[in-house]
């Protein structure tokens, strides 16, 4: 729920929460025809914006969706700062909607899309390790949805309704061929052997910004890291494990089904790579 006197970004202007107002007839509403991006602000910096950017306008590509006509990383500050989150670490969500539409599947040939950003305080990221079931609800690796970032997040919902009720903090998905993807919003890592693994795209894996720039980081500190299609099975044995998004930067994965994964806890290459990461969102 918005605080009572946030603003948001809708449609190229700043309005008041409580006065937003979204056509009820917006496929975003109304079957998911959107798509979104969430990223962290310090002190007013987007932390990895282009790549945000990029991402975005790439798969509303894939979607048929314009994409916004100016880029928006003005609105962003903007909105930081009517929301009083000029400074300090704060969460930005930029959303993104085929805009209103007929009754039906069949998208209007001339969208008018809708563009809303908000923004929230974020808390510093959980340190402590992350307790995660094998969740029931599969991730369908054969439809292209599963590497976009749609409004669509029933899967990541109903997976993560159930850890709760298993009382567990995140769930990793399943592919319907039973190997690893992704926890419910973020990717996940695994160091076996001495070398940092983590599934492919094709495996039904969003590909997140931190997990690019996490790889990107394990090759400057000299650690082998490669993509490859993981079973569960694959966590036994493993030295460590972790999940990665761009709030939450790098949480170590302690418990799987109520078994520790590793030594249960931070081990020593989540801590060079957290370390690393922090370094990288903030230089100063």
């Amino acid at each position: 729920m918005s605080r009572p006197d946030a603003m948001v970004h809708l449609d190229g202007r700043l309005v008041a929460a409580g006065e937003a107002r979204i056509d009820p007839a917006d496929r975003g509403l109304l079957l998911g025809d959107g798509l979104f991006e969430t990223l962290l602000a310090l002190d007013g910096r987007l932390v990895d914006w282009e790549a945000h950017w990029v991402r975005l306008g790439t798969s509303a590509a894939a979607l048929g969706i314009p994409p916004p006509a100016d880029d928006l990383a003005a609105a962003a500050r903007e909105t930081l700062a009517a929301n009083g989150l000029a400074r300090g670490r704060a969460a930005l969500r930029l959303t993104l909607t085929r805009g209103p539409g007929a009754r039906g599947l069949l998208p209007p040939e001339a969208p008018r899309p809708t563009v809303m950003i908000a923004a929230s305080q974020s808390p510093e990221p959980e340190k402590a390790p992350l307790r995660a079931i094998v969740a029931t609800t599969r991730r369908n690796r054969r439809s292209p949805l599963s590497r976009l970032k749609t409004l669509n997040y029933l899967d990541s919902v109903l997976a993560r309704r159930e850890a709760a009720e298993r009382g567990a903090d995140d769930a990793l998905l399943l592919n319907e061929d039973g190997r690893l993807a992704c926890a419910t919003a973020a990717n996940l890592f695994v160091v076996r052997g001495g070398r940092l693994l983590t599934p492919p795209p094709e495996e039904g894996v969003l590909p997140g910004i931190v997990r690019r720039v996490v790889l990107r980081l394990a090759a400057g500190q000299g650690l082998p890291a490669e993509e490859r299609a993981l079973s569960p099975e694959d966590l036994t044995g493993v030295e460590e494990a972790f999940v990665t998004n761009s709030l939450i930067g790098l949480r170590a994965l302690g418990m799987l089904d109520g078994t520790p994964v590793g030594g249960g806890g931070q081990g020593p290459v989540v801590g060079v790579l957290r370390r690393a990461y922090q370094d990288y969102v903030d230089p100063d």
